[in-house]
């Protein structure tokens, strides 16, 4: 008769329970080592979401304020002598084609103070300057309180003050007063913070017409804002310098605000890319601690090893009885991990008032991530484990 024994093998979920049995009987140990991997997919996952939130919030502004407006300033020339921008530069600016806005703003000598009986020395750190009627609409922004200048207020001696002007002169509502130089100006404005152009919300801003009637300016722009379609800006930036200052056109710079948010979102990236590799320190610390765990888990367990090996299991079944522990181990720290992540992001995004991302990538490359861990962790402890011969297993104190 036919010998038809065959070695019995174990079921996936036979695996999955003999596996589970060891972590369940050394419950804070788990813990220990599965929170050393949860940190670092925690931190991967994080970051990462940040990054991606912190970067669609940016893009988001940058569609909404646009990449299209250009600044020319007034530089120096060949002397180091600052330039005088042309008083028609708005106008020859508008006569390119693809041009669709253009306006100005200038220095104004005048020296800011919250009332005549502040020393003329103290100005608060804000400035003076004169500002067409037409930039608030070409720079994209926002009365705060009060109106913006006027085809009459422009010409009186009223002030539409910057956010953070606003702030340091201790200016809380319109109809107050001022002083630049000797004349008493009116507040009749407060913006909303300018997001492209930072440093007019530290100024205080007259029209071209009063600036020239009450501080002796002499009308000529310092710098020029230009919209054009977003097809034809680095056509428009080629010329614009020519085109303000025929002759002198190293005198004049051309820049474009929108490319600080831009390199902003590449020092975002840089700094992405440290916070990953802490992550990943810290994941392979957690790997470290889940093959300290396992290697302890084999030498405490050399009785139970015996045991099965005695009552038949091959050295296979032990093998991956312990890497499906170290599995086991790695998937629990690394869920756990993803979660923490996942939910740090949402709630930093919803703190900072940014629609919260989280790739799937970055979860399924978490998770990839802890099982090659758990894996690489549990490669050593397994095969050692196997190795045990039973008797000498069972003689184990």
């Amino acid at each position: 008769m036919k010998n038809d024994l065959k070695p019995s093998r174990l079921s996936p979920r036979d695996i999955l329970r003999v596996g589970a049995v060891g972590l369940r009987a050394r419950r804070a140990r788990v813990v220990l080592s599965a929170l050393g991997i949860a940190i670092g997919i925690a931190t991967m996952v994080a970051v990462v979401g940040l990054s991606e939130s912190s970067r669609a919030d940016l893009m988001a502004q940058l569609d909404r304020l646009g990449t299209n407006l250009l600044t020319a300033e007034a530089g120096e020339d060949a002397m180091g002598q600052p330039i005088k921008l042309p008083k028609n530069a708005v106008a020859m600016v508008e006569r390119v084609g693809p041009v669709q806005h253009a306006t100005a703003t200038a220095d104004v000598d005048a020296r800011i103070r919250r009332s005549d009986v502040v020393p003329e020395e103290r100005t608060a750190g804000v400035t003076t300057q004169a500002a067409r009627i037409d930039l608030l609409s070409a720079l994209g922004g926002e009365v705060d309180q009060g109106v913006w200048l006027s085809p009459v207020g422009e010409r009186l001696p009223t002030t539409v003050l910057g956010a953070v002007a606003a702030d340091r002169l201790g200016i809380t509502r319109t109809g107050e007063t001022i002083m630049m130089n000797d004349t008493r100006v009116v507040v009749v404005g407060i913006l909303k913070p300018l997001e492209l152009v930072p440093n007019l919300d530290r100024v205080a801003m007259v029209g071209f017409p009063a600036a020239e009637r009450y501080f002796g300016f002499d009308g000529h722009p310092t710098t020029i804002f230009e919209r054009s379609t977003d097809a034809s800006v680095e056509d428009v930036r080629a010329v614009l310098a020519r085109t303000i200052s025929p002759g002198n056109e190293a005198g004049v710079k051309v820049s474009r605000p929108s490319d600080a948010l831009a390199a902003k979102a590449a020092t975002d990236e840089g700094l992405t890319t440290l916070m990953l590799g802490l992550g990943a320190v810290a994941l392979l610390v957690g790997g470290v601690g889940v093959a300290n765990t396992m290697v302890i888990s084999v030498l405490e367990r050399r009785q139970e090893i015996g045991l099965r090996r005695s009552l038949g299991a091959t050295r296979g079944a032990i093998r991956l009885q312990f890497l499906t522990e170290s599995l086991l181990l790695s998937a629990l720290g690394g869920a756990t991990g993803a979660v923490l992540g996942a939910a740090a992001t949402y709630g930093f995004a919803r703190v900072q008032g940014w629609t919260a991302v989280v790739p799937l990538w970055s979860l399924a490359g978490g998770l990839a991530a802890t099982l090659l861990i758990g894996v690489v962790a549990g490669l050593y402890p397994a095969i050692r484990a196997s190795r045990l011969h039973p008797t000498v297993a069972l003689n184990a104190t």
